[in-house]
């Protein structure tokens, strides 16, 4: 399923780096897709995604596509961030549970406070001028029920 995008100002605070191993990640980000890997072995699914299985170390892990929904589990909103984020404050920052397990923490876009806590949220790519970020966004009721049907 493909992620909706939200366009963002400039280019990305701190960007990532991208590895060997973390490219096929950005890549399918900007495709619209959030992935992740996921241990054939015991059936953990990482996130970040992982080379290899945190809970029992085997490698075969491969790719996965997660979730484009979830819940918000917690959130904070920063008011003082590190130089990078700066131009950004005040920004929310969520802890989301994807519907098929991993739990993540990214930031929010629009409206959160804390009675969004337990509700639908929706994944996003965040398109900046030189990559690709994810985040995340709380859907209405409306937008909600579509999303479960």
């Amino acid at each position: 399923m493909t992620l909706a995008r939200v366009t963002m100002p400039g280019v990305r605070p701190f960007a990532p780096r991208v590895s060997a191993f973390s490219r096929r990640f950005w890549e399918g980000l900007g495709e619209g897709r959030l992935l992740s890997t996921q241990c054939v072995q015991c059936g953990v699914v990482s996130f970040p995604p992982r080379n290899l299985c945190r809970v029992c170390w085997a490698t075969d892990v491969p790719w996965i596509e997660l979730a484009s929904h979830g819940t918000l589990y917690s959130f904070t909103r920063v008011h003082v961030a590190p130089g990078a984020f700066r131009g950004d404050t005040p920004y929310a920052i969520g802890i989301v549970d994807l519907n098929d397990g991993p739990r993540l923490m990214c930031r929010m876009i629009g409206e959160v406070s804390t009675q969004h806590l337990d509700q639908p949220v929706q994944m996003l790519v965040l398109d900046y001028e030189d990559g690709p970020l994810f985040g995340a966004r709380v859907l209405l009721s409306a937008q909600a029920d579509k999303a479960i049907a």
